[in-house]
């Protein structure tokens, strides 16, 4: 098995925007090393959830070579691509994602649900989430009646519902305020390194990005300097 996790190689990615082009990432090369935490650091506009759309393929590169857990994501089926998703990255997002009608344990199991599990072991194991990031006495509630750390920490858990060995987190402390998101990157960290998962996470936040053993820095489409 390869010390990597993930390698990324001359990525490339533009968007159009009426007649315009808007080159995006202009040929990013890295390497993550299987249990890392990395941070990738930039503005807003560098890139950065882009990026980690890409690597987490709910997005594909116009060029450039992408290598997660022995699968080649730029050549991989649709089909290949929904179950990598699916089963083997957690997404956690600046906004929360969850669905208003659902209650904590709902939306926790939905990625169970979704790779067809039993609903009983599904909601067994929403609910050992739950307990771990520190909501056992909210897990009936409906996002509405959480706060924004609540809701981070319900969606944290929805990520490792199917037991993820890559979680990518953008911006997760983008909505909260500092304390509270000093909060979720402290649960981030104990969830990484209790289930010894890699973790990327994006932030224009040095105080946070500086957390991580290692720190890429983004800016306008290319790796500028690497630390650590």
């Amino acid at each position: 098995m390869s010390e990597f996790a993930l390698k990324a190689e001359s990525l490339c990615k533009a968007y159009s925007l009426g007649h315009r082009t808007i080159p995006v990432l202009r040929g990013v090369s890295l390497e993550v090393r299987r249990g890392e935490f990395l941070a990738i650091r930039g503005a807003s506009g560098a890139g950065k959830s882009t990026l980690l759309h890409l690597l987490g393929a709910l997005d594909t590169p116009d060029s450039g070579q992408i290598e997660f857990d022995g699968d080649r994501l730029s050549e991989a089926t649709p089909e290949l691509l929904a179950r990598v998703r699916n089963l083997k990255v957690g997404f956690v997002f600046q906004a929360y994602h969850l669905l208003p009608d659902l209650d904590a344990i709902e939306n926790v199991a939905l990625p169970a649900r979704i790779a067809r599990r039993r609903s009983s072991e599904s909601e067994i194991r929403a609910r050992e989430l739950l307990e771990k990031v520190g909501l056992a006495e909210r897990m009936e509630h409906r996002p509405y009646e959480l706060s924004g750390g609540e809701q981070q920490r319900v969606a944290i858990a929805r990520a490792l519902m199917n037991r993820p060995s890559l979680l990518l987190a953008d911006e997760p402390t983008g909505n909260l305020d500092s304390r509270t998101g000093q909060g979720i990157i402290d649960l981030l960290l104990q969830l990484q390194a209790e289930l010894e998962m890699t973790l990327i996470m994006a932030t224009h936040d040095l105080q946070i990005a500086s957390r991580a053993p290692r720190m890429l820095q983004l800016q306008d489409g290319l790796i500028e300097t690497s630390v650590g």
